[in-house]
């Protein structure tokens, strides 16, 4: 007897959730935990740069393995979030730099496993179920995540509470959160094959979209890692610069909401492009005026548009390669941790010190409105015989 899929209501619930988790705590606490691991004097910033170089890192590997599993996609998911609860509890557990090294490294594995298993099961059970709009709720669940790490790191950093701590209640409720996820994870698409020769064109316009999507990793990463760390040098109490990251974190989830629209789905290369502008200006802003205000403005910016071309770019490569969409997704995911690992690289290059995070941001900004042309050229090629698909 062949299983009965689950409503898009039940799998909208499990991937948003599994998304919060894997990106949400995997990806992206280690940026509100930061501060409070520096505090305790247990990390130098020299040593978090080494952290957060090695967790792009893992995710970059995740992501190349992600499309060439062997298994269905929706296991290497289900795998990856127990992951990403254990490597979570465990930095709490240990105080050894080495270990610290492993457990990031692994943590960014199992979250570009999680991205890709679980957008190649929501997105084929959505369009299946001809609820393919219904996508804009799976990829709210990153921003929730980001959004509730933040507000768990600003209000339970109380006074004598150890960051080991916070690790580890951060491990116990994400275990709480995979439960329902663990449970609908099911079925899906088959395991990545080999991949079918495609049309010239078809091929060149997939390529394009996986390098504007590697821009965009080069592009948003800059920003969204020091937006915290700009904050702080401005002002001082956890308790105001904190909320720099928890604002960022709802932004993406409230984008991703607005990105199912019928028309921005109808336009989402034109959308895309739009939201690279937009993230473009956030990432210039604070280079240019150091402010409060510019802080915020980026702080949206940046958060209000990089789930939305997350999930854009996710779906249009889907469409693209809709009979090994694993392997296609697997390339988009791969071809952004690289961007992403080769943000805090170009870095290294610049001048030590504001300056040199000044140069980088306004890199950032370049890189991005150059794929912008190259978005808008693809709007006329294949897509409207694509759209038919939908």
């Amino acid at each position: 007897m062949t299983q009965q899929p689950p409503s898009p209501l039940f799998v909208c619930l499990a991937a948003a959730m599994a998304l919060a988790v894997a990106m949400g705590v995997g990806r992206f606490a280690f940026t509100p935990m930061l501060p409070l691991m520096v505090r305790d004097g247990g990390l130098g910033m020299g040593d978090s740069a080494a952290l957060a170089a090695v967790n792009y890192f893992g995710y970059l590997v995740g992501a190349l393995a992600a499309g060439r599993l062997p298994w269905p996609p929706t296991a290497s998911a289900r795998a990856s979030l127990i992951g990403v609860v254990v490597v979570t509890a465990a930095m709490g557990a240990t105080t050894l730099f080495p270990l610290w090294l492993l457990l990031r490294g692994l943590a960014g594995l199992f979250s570009g496993w999680a991205l890709v298993g679980v957008s190649a099961w929501a997105l084929s059970a959505l369009t299946q179920a001809g609820r393919p709009r219904l996508a804009a709720y799976v990829f709210a669940g990153v921003g929730t995540g980001v959004a509730l790490a933040g507000l768990f790191c600003l209000f339970a950093a109380r006074p004598g509470v150890s960051a080991a701590r916070l690790w580890l209640e951060l491990g116990a409720a994400a275990l709480v959160a995979i439960v329902a996820p663990l449970l609908l994870l099911r079925g899906g698409p088959a395991p990545a094959s080999r991949p079918a020769a495609q049309a010239g064109g078809q091929s060149r316009d997939l390529n394009r979209l996986v390098l504007c999507y590697g821009v965009f990793g080069f592009g948003y990463i800059l920003p969204a890692t020091f937006l915290p760390a700009l904050a702080r040098q401005m002002i001082d109490d956890p308790r105001v610069f904190g909320l720099v990251w928890p604002l960022f974190g709802a932004a993406a989830a409230l984008s991703t909401l607005v990105a199912g629209a019928r028309w921005i789905q109808s336009h989402r290369l034109r959308a895309w492009a739009t939201c690279h502008g937009l993230m473009a200006l956030g990432a210039l802003l604070p280079s240019l005026w150091l402010t409060p205000a510019s802080l915020v403005a980026s702080a949206l910016l940046i958060g209000g548009t990089f789930m939305v071309v997350t999930m854009l770019g996710m779906q249009e490569a889907r469409l693209r390669a809709p009979d090994r969409a694993p392997a296609a997704l697997g390339r988009m995911t791969a071809a952004f941790a690289l961007g992403q690992f080769a943000g805090p690289l170009a870095l290294t290059a610049a001048p030590a010190g504001a300056q040199g995070l000044r140069l980088g941001l306004q890199a950032a900004c370049v890189a991005l409105a150059l794929t912008i042309p190259a978005l808008w050229r693809l709007v006329s090629t294949a897509i409207r015989s694509n759209r038919s698909r939908l």
